[in-house]
């Protein structure tokens, strides 16, 4: 069985779909998963597979960026999502120049980052997730999906690394 997007199903569930193309982007991969903690370093460890199968030409910094971003989109949904929300899925888009990450989750509510506060052990992660987009000159939204869910995203271009040095393309504001 050949597992797209490096995430072996959990079992008793199907695999990922295989990627399909789609204007703007030269490949799509999804997955789904189920709600659940041990999700997090299965998409974390998924997307870091991925981007090495593909050659993908990130700069390192913009990698582990790429990684703290599916990491706290992934564990948001586990932790304020699963009670609506039993799956989540998992999408990476690859466009010339940049990489896209988005979690969709049937929960209806929109993601508010929160303040930082020292008394507080969470909460920083649309913060954090934020604070890599804007470093990176990417950008990132929510969007409501026709089933009343909600899709979490951000793009982030490829950095220096790309090949010949050309500036990335302006990302896709969604799927």
């Amino acid at each position: 069985m050949e597992i797209v997007g490096g995430v072996p199903p959990e079992p008793g569930r199907a695999a990922p779909r295989k990627p399909v193309e789609c204007a703007g982007y030269d490949g799509i991969w999804r997955f789904t998963a189920p709600a659940l903690p041990s999700t997090v370093p299965r998409a974390r460890h998924g997307v870091h597979d991925l981007m090495c199968r593909q050659n993908v030409p990130l700069r390192p910094d913009r990698l582990d960026g790429l990684l703290l971003i599916v990491s706290e989109l992934v564990t948001n949904a586990v932790q304020h999502a699963a009670v609506l929300s039993p799956e989540i899925v998992v999408e990476i888009s690859l466009g010339q120049g940049w990489v896209r990450v988005a979690v969709e989750d049937g929960h209806p509510f929109r993601p508010r980052p929160l303040e930082a506060d020292e008394e507080r052990t969470g909460g920083r992660g649309l913060l954090l997730v934020q604070a890599v987009v804007d470093e990176a000159g990417g950008r990132c939204d929510v969007e409501h999906t026709p089933g009343g869910g909600k899709v979490v995203w951000a793009a982030l271009p490829y950095g220096s690394a790309a090949p010949g040095g050309a500036a990335p393309t302006s990302p896709p504001r969604s799927r």
